[in-house]
């Protein structure tokens, strides 16, 4: 496509167009589809002439042309001009009115990437400010990553952190996103998928996060379409049916709403919603409801022009329909952490309905749609609207803290993604100040928000001025003090219990950083517990030490202490190799007269979650344990926890041949959210069956890792397929394979533990 640049001599006018029409030459006008070229110049041009000068439209107007040029016959997988992403990026961007670097930066956000301009000329040719906009949004191109999960989330990395630098590096990206979702068609089924997947996973909370309430629920539901399109199709096609029966309940509600608002002399605007589509599946999914179960599909805003109205209204409502009991939070005197505040109130309405009403005023309202970037729209300092800034700025310093914190892209990831879940508690400090944690968050979790000195230190909490174990989880209106003293420090099983990444990653990075002295001081002190705990003197005698050190080829007992202060092993599992060796050396000495009987002793289970290091502990494949399984365990020569279920017949024959190396195990009570499991399918060999299985698979709620068909096993017409799917638990793959059992053509279905 020919640059559709304005011709440079022409002298700007105010407010003058980016490239109107008539300044097309006639060639490109003709070959630019109009809803992309052309069109949406002008409209972008039409939206930033209401808030920005001559002075910064000319900037853009560069910017415009330069992205032009350098996208020069670049097309997208649409068919469309490239050119017309960026353009579509910067009118989303235009919407929140974000400034004229931020607006530049969203018209050349691809150029470094895909055409490679170096930084250098957009600093010559842009300035620094808008160039480091671009870099924090160019994907990396380097090539010595080892997968492509670490690559992308080395990408996340970078991003977030140019975000806490400047958050508008994110509020663009985010519009990308947008776009690229809105777009997505084009792509193929896999690819829609990944990405759909990436939205929901990374984006979706960091809109919810920062407050950008539009675009988080739109977010979410391209996302749900792309990943689950039955589904959503599904659900659209019963709301369509629904809001015909629901029209007349609807309009009864508004009139009753307005007229008695208006009777009690407030004015109100009062807009009837209707539910995103994933919040219904979320819903359904959640409660475990069908779709005519789901009663408050619709709900309504009532915005007010005051503070103290909100409560009136309040008032109002509930003098008009009953209240349901414990269906009212008041978001106002607490806000939510992305700075949300409103009255959210659900009533009985006619004929038995819920209906939910939200109340707010107007700076509320738009906080609650815009978030953080409302921040470029009112240019006096509100207070709500520093409050918010000020709790945006504190997170994105949690960002900055971890990244010091965190040496590995994928872990900082993971420490990111933790504080990204948009439930929240909310807790007071002893002087009475809010802090807010994500749900199931502990006392410890709140000693590393306040500081991470004194999460260091920690020693013992008190809620509600009663004795509490740091690993207490925390509750809403909890008030929380921690003590502390220089003399304490994280150990390794803090790890099992902490919640937020902050903390999370504080700890590792503490660990980390022990001197030798330190890790082994406390690895003995772990040994030392679990030993106690199997009823074991606390310390190993000398000839045990020399075997301990051989069979598990360390060079020294110094080392394996090291190990443990580190979490590199498991305490617990030491401890037991420990038992095996002195039970056999007690064996061995026993005397002529008769064998040596050895006290029983009382051994509780090694409990698991999954969430252990792989380096300690690993799921058999013969049999691939899960969540409800009986478990038994190997203890390895090497300390490796090797994990089998119980009615494994390789355990089985393994246990008779050396029944000291096997340990009793458990289920911790909270474990890892997915486990591979083997299912073998018996089928009928029809056309489409196999796209069918896999749909069945996925509407499961499974994901599959592996399938494959073993030509060796036919049962005359019959063939059998193999799946490997992660599932939560036995109840999951139960229903997993009750779903595919009602597939049409499969014969037969059973869990394979071969």
């Amino acid at each position: 496509m020919p640059p559709t640049a304005v011709d440079p001599s022409a002298a700007p006018s105010r407010k003058a167009p980016l490239a109107a029409p008539s300044e097309l030459p006639a060639s490109a006008e003709a070959n630019v589809p109009l809803h992309v070229g052309v069109a949406s110049v002008t409209q972008l041009n039409n939206r930033l002439a209401e808030y920005m000068t001559p002075a910064e439209l000319k900037t853009i107007k560069d910017a415009y042309r330069f992205a032009d040029e350098m996208h020069l016959g670049q097309v997208r997988r649409s068919g469309d001009p490239y050119i017309s992403h960026p353009i579509a990026v910067a009118e989303i961007c235009a919407e929140w009115k974000l400034d004229s670097q931020a607006i530049m930066a969203a018209l050349l956000h691809d150029v470094m990437e895909d055409q490679d301009v170096l930084k250098d000329e957009l600093i010559q040719r842009f300035g620094a400010p808008v160039a480091s906009l671009v870099d924090g949004l160019s994907k990396l191109d380097k090539l010595e990553f080892q997968s492509q999960a670490e690559h992308q989330a080395e990408n996340f990395r970078k991003m977030l952190l140019a975000m806490a630098r400047d958050v508008r590096v994110i509020l663009v990206k985010l519009a990308d996103r947008l776009h690229n979702m809105r777009t997505l068609g084009a792509m193929s089924s896999d690819k829609r998928r990944r990405i759909a997947r990436e939205t929901m996973e990374v984006y979706v909370p960091i809109a919810h996060r920062l407050g950008l309430n539009n675009l988080y629920r739109e977010l979410q539901d391209l996302s749900f379409a792309h990943l689950y399109p039955l589904r959503q199709r599904t659900i659209a096609k019963a709301i369509r049916a629904a809001r015909g029966n629901r029209r007349e309940l609807v309009g009864k509600i508004l009139e009753s709403v307005k007229s008695a608002l208006a009777k009690s002399g407030i004015e109100a605007s009062i807009a009837g919603r209707e539910k995103t589509l994933y919040g219904i599946y979320r819903k359904m999914r959640n409660k475990h409801l069908s779709f005519s179960q789901v009663l408050d599909v619709y709900g309504f805003r009532v915005v007010v022009d005051s503070f103290e109205k909100c409560y009136v209204a309040l008032g109002v409502l509930h003098a008009l329909f009953k209240p349901m009991p414990g269906k009212f939070k008041d978001y106002i005197a607490i806000p939510k952490l992305n700075g949300y505040q409103s009255l959210h109130t659900t009533l009985i309405g006619p004929y038995g309905t819920p209906v939910e009403f939200q109340i707010r005023t107007a700076e509320m309202n738009h906080v609650a749609e815009s978030g953080v970037a409302a921040h470029w729209l009112y240019k006096n300092q509100d207070a709500a609207l520093t409050d918010l800034q000020q709790r945006t700025h504190a997170w994105l310093q949690s960002l900055l803290d971890i990244q010091h914190q965190t040496g590995d892209p994928s872990e900082f990831l993971e420490h990111v993604k933790v504080d990204l879940f948009p439930d929240s508690v909310y807790v007071f400090t002893p002087k009475s100040t809010i802090i807010a944690l994500p749900r199931g968050a502990t006392a410890l979790d709140f000693a590393y928000t306040i500081h991470t000195h004194i999460g260091d230190h920690a020693v013992s909490a008190k809620i509600n001025h009663e004795p509490a174990p740091l690993k207490t989880e925390l509750h809403n209106g909890d008030i929380v003090a921690i003590d502390v003293s220089d003399d304490a420090q994280p150990t390794p099983n803090w790890l099992s219990f902490v919640r937020t990444g902050r903390a999370r990653s504080a700890i590792r990075h503490h660990l980390r950083s022990m001197n030798r002295e330190q890790a082994i001081e406390v690895g003995e002190l772990l040994l030392e517990q679990a030993l106690i705990s199997l009823e074991l003197p606390g310390s190993v005698p000398p000839t045990i030490q020399d075997k301990l050190v051989g069979d598990t080829g360390a060079k020294s007992m110094a080392d394996i202490n090291a190990d443990i202060g580190t979490g590199r092993r498991l305490a617990t599992l030491v401890a037991r190799h420990i038992q095996g060796l002195m039970d056999a050396t007690i064996a061995a000495s026993a005397t002529p007269s008769g064998p040596v009987h050895l006290p029983e002793q009382k051994i509780k289970p090694v409990t698991i979650s999954g969430k252990e290091p792989a380096s300690s502990v690993q799921f058999a494949h013969c049999c691939s344990p899960i969540p409800g399984d009986m478990l038994a365990g190997n203890l390895r020569r090497d300390q490796m926890l090797v994990v089998h279920t119980s009615d494994c017949e390789l355990a089985r024959r393994s246990r008779a041949k050396d029944p000291g190396r096997w340990i009793d195990v458990s289920w911790a009570q909270e474990y890892a959210s997915r486990f591979n499991c083997r299912i073998s399918v018996l089928v009928n060999d029809e056309k489409g069956l196999l796209a069918r299985l896999a749909a069945q698979i996925n509407e499961s709620d499974s994901n599959i890792v592996l399938v494959g068909m073993d030509e060796g096993r036919r049962e005359g017409p019959l063939t059998e397929l193999r799946f490997t799917v992660q599932v939560e638990d036995r109840v999951h793959l139960a229903r997993l394979m009750r779903n595919v059992r009602q597939v049409r053509g499969v014969a037969r279905i059973l869990r394979d533990k071969s």
